[in-house]
């Protein structure tokens, strides 16, 4: 029996990705990479809706936050960091470690930021250069209106606006260009349906001219390099070329299905997924206006330990859960359904919570 894999990431992966992430190894300098990498970030760029230059780099997710901060930034600049849970901390924990000048912004785990609290900030400190913000919060399963953000860093306030699209980009909309957003990062582990290992950032002309005077050091996330050495078909340093195959065929099958499609399909089984919990008596995290299509957390029942619920599933049931993070730990868990996921794997979530429920305390 597979397991079903529902956390956050890595995701699972259909079996042509992880059969094309077993081919021979390549020549990283070579035609053939070549053609597969132009390839990629053209099939990116489209499904990022952006005509920005964009470039696949060797790293976790973690690693295109950096690669956005230090190509963009210089040691003193101040930046409003808008946290709506864990992953909006990282964000601040990122800048703050190249010494940035860090203006929290920070709302109550399982609400979305409110636009008008950062026109607040921003009114108020004009030295705010650069605006960063989580599009979609794991830790919380909340979505963040990025459009609406986006009017007042960019319409009213002009700022630098880089955003973690980690967890949202190629499972839920996010055209970037419409959006007129600066820098935006992702992970192949997330809705790409592709092995860790890729992340993937967009820059704006507006952040190119803010890289030609960030003096934030970099090195291996150097994207003026990356530039260079993408317009001869390589990367600067030797990239996973295992996942890069993987990743090949992930798009691909994304091309067949169509991004709208995929678009359709996480709403489908994100109302799946809350529909299933509530009707256990089990409530939401999140309110639902603002739930995330890729990951649902649900709170811990009064009396019943969130560490027993996991501990069972994955025992009794195959189904493996992701726990809370930070202040929510123990307070709980959490259903991904990003990527390769159907309302099967759901049905056996539901289903496994049904009879494990009662095992573990809880008489709802």
């Amino acid at each position: 029996m597979a397991v079903n894999l529902r956390i956050p990431g890595p995701t699972p992966c259909p079996e042509e990705v992880l059969e094309a992430g077993a081919k021979p190894m390549i020549n990283h300098r070579g035609p053939e990479f070549r053609e597969m990498i132009n390839r990629i970030t053209e099939r990116l760029q489209k499904l990022f809706y952006t005509k920005n230059d964009l470039f696949v780099l060797t790293a976790s997710g973690t690693g295109a936050m950096e690669a956005a901060i230090v190509n963009t930034l210089s040691p003193g600049d101040r930046v409003l960091v808008v946290s709506i849970g864990e992953f909006g901390e990282r964000f601040a924990a990122v800048a703050r470690a190249y010494w940035a000048d860090v203006v929290d912004l920070k709302f109550e785990p399982g609400t979305p930021a409110d636009p008008d609290a950062i026109r607040k900030v921003l009114a108020a400190d004009p030295r705010i250069k650069a605006v960063l913000v989580t599009h979609n919060e794991t830790s919380t399963g909340i979505t963040n209106d990025i459009p609406a953000i986006s009017k007042v860093v960019k319409g009213e306030f002009n700022k630098l606006f880089i955003v973690d699209a980690i967890s949202s980009i190629g499972s839920i909309p996010c055209p970037v260009d419409e959006w007129n957003l600066d820098v935006v990062t992702s992970g192949s582990q997330k809705g790409w349906m592709a092995p860790p290992g890729l992340a993937f950032i967009s820059m704006s002309e507006t952040a190119w001219k803010a890289q030609a005077q960030a003096r934030m050091p970099r090195f291996y996330f150097d994207l003026a390099a990356a530039k260079r050495y993408l317009q001869r078909g390589q990367t600067p340093w030797t990239p996973a070329v295992s996942v890069f195959f993987a990743l090949d065929a992930s798009l691909e099958l994304i091309d067949k299905e169509g991004m709208e499609s995929v678009f359709t399909r996480h709403a489908v089984v994100a109302k799946k997924t809350r529909e299933g919990v509530k009707s256990l008596g089990l409530k939401l995290l999140a309110d639902e206006r603002y739930a995330s299509n890729t990951v649902t957390a649900v709170r811990v029942p009064e009396g019943v330990k969130a560490a027993d619920i996991i501990s069972r599933m994955d025992k009794e049931e195959n189904v493996v859960l992701a726990s809370g993070q930070g202040k929510l730990d123990g307070k709980i868990f959490r259903v991904g359904h990003l990527g390769y996921c159907s309302e099967a794997d759901i049905q056996g979530v539901i289903d496994g919570l049904k009879r494990v429920l009662p095992m573990v305390g809880y008489k709802g």
